[in-house]
């Protein structure tokens, strides 16, 4: 392939989610070019899917400055600072008038299928880095097309991967085969269709964060509701229950945050969910009527349900890096500089320090991971992190080190503790000492089910 010289190609940016397009926004701010490569048709497909969720960061924090001065001369103005937008607000009112403003610099239904050196594979050497990126991706047609990139910034996120119901890390036995009673996303309960699915009928629920706050609070929300008697959540527990367990409450300095997780325990204290602790799914059954069984690495079945919403995490795709020099650290499969900010195993509150191009260089210089795709299987991304992020790597690539390696983000306090690392030993969370992190206050919750079978 006869390559052209790599100053002159796009910086390459996979997906136009909301850090995809902030890429974009800050290479055009800074004089460089990007092509933005979307598997979807609009701007932020992922973001629509739910497009029903309200976020817990105001407009103030989900709008990237070097966005909005993109999108000033066109009239745009942004929301209301203070006002928390819904997905499908975030999509519409930001994300596609963003991607509109780039223009032709995106291409939609353009699927990534795989990324290297051009003519050359992981294991070569010689002339490795003077040699551009070829990016391979498959429009939706099915032609198989190539563009080369002087750089690639990967933002394709994560939601694609959910995490499995297993507490093993793989599906669980049975799981797939019950695929058409369970979902990996927080129902629209608004929609007919989705709330007559779940209507009167009890739900498994299995997750501990903020997704899964939502969740209970919706079905919560439904039992109380005209036609919604009868509707009730087993709430699924890997770990046990703690004063961390519903997050930071009035201390988080994200204020819905903080209401969502008082929101969960409310819908709990109220009956309208039952806590199953320390159970790692092995198994999904069909009962003799149809129903689902959840089975437990220790044995334990539940009460059978009709329902069951699976919000474990996400986990990225890195099947199309695999030709790329990545180093990600085993646990996490974030960059092996930002995985000891990040790791719930280590760090259970307050903030992840802002960062930038130091921290997810790798050894194939050139290429980023960015976003929810930078924290791997990390929890609780926040979107100004990954503008942070991207304004750092795009002052890099202009050469201006001294702004890449300038802080310009202060990060709100979480007040969450309990990192995942904890759920074997919940007293292993008084090491800390002082602070969010002291030991924490055991609560009793709910009506916890008797496990049959046992």
């Amino acid at each position: 392939m006869n390559a052209p010289a790599t100053a002159e190609l796009p910086v390459v940016v996979i997906g136009a989610g909301p850090v995809g397009l902030a890429a974009a926004a800050h290479l055009v701010d800074r004089g460089l070019e990007p092509l933005v490569l979307e598997a979807g048709s609009t701007a932020g497909p992922s973001v629509r899917e739910w497009s029903h969720v309200r976020l817990f960061s105001t407009w103030d924090e989900v709008v990237d400055p070097a966005a909005e001065k993109l999108l000033a001369p066109t009239g745009w103005v942004k929301p209301e600072a203070g006002a928390y937008p819904t997905g499908g607000d975030w999509a519409e009112l930001y994300l596609q008038p963003l991607a509109d403003v780039l223009g032709d610099r995106i291409r939609y239904g353009a699927a990534v299928t795989g990324v290297s050196r051009a003519g050359r594979d992981r294991i070569v050497d010689a002339d490795r880095d003077t040699q551009p990126f070829v990016v391979q991706y498959e429009t939706v047609d099915g032609r198989e097309l190539r563009v080369l990139a002087r750089t690639v910034i990967d933002a394709s996120g994560a939601w694609s991967t959910p995490g499995p119901a297993g507490g093993s890390g793989l599906p669980a036995l049975g799981e797939k085969a019950a695929a058409d009673r369970i979902s990996y996303r927080v129902p629209d309960l608004k929609d007919p269709a989705v709330r007559a699915r779940y209507a009167g009928r009890r739900t498994a629920v299995i997750g501990s964060g903020a997704s899964a706050f939502t969740a209970l609070v919706s079905l919560a929300d439904l039992a109380g509701a005209d036609g919604g008697a009868g509707t009730h959540a087993t709430w699924i527990l890997r770990r046990g229950i703690s004063g961390s367990t519903f997050g930071g409450g009035e201390a988080d300095q994200l204020p819905a945050r903080g209401a969502l997780g008082l929101a969960a325990k409310a819908a709990v204290d109220g009956g309208h969910a039952d806590a199953v602790t320390g159970f790692r799914t092995e198994a999904v059954e069909r009962s003799g009527d149809g129903r689902l069984i959840l089975v437990g690495e220790d044995g334990r079945r539940l009460d059978p349900v009709d329902e069951i919403i699976v919000l474990t995490g996400f986990r990225p795709d890195l099947s199309f890096l695999a030709e790329l020099r990545l180093a990600l650290d085993e646990r996490l499969q974030a960059p092996v500089a930002l995985a000891p900010l990040i790791d719930p195993n280590q760090h259970s509150c307050g903030t992840v320090r802002p960062h930038g191009v130091n921290e997810l260089s790798h050894p194939e210089e050139g290429v980023y991971l960015v976003g929810m795709k930078s924290y791997g299987r990390a929890p609780t991304f926040l979107a100004m992190t990954g503008y942070e992020q991207v304004r750092s790597i795009a002052a890099a690539l202009t050469g201006d080190r001294e702004a890449a390696e300038r802080v310009e983000l202060t990060l709100p306090e979480t007040g969450v503790c309990g990192g995942a690392g904890l759920f074997d030993e919940p007293e292993a969370a008084g090491q800390a000492g002082g602070g969010c992190c002291a030991a924490p206050t055991t609560l009793t919750i709910g009506r916890a089910p008797a496990p049959s079978g046992c």
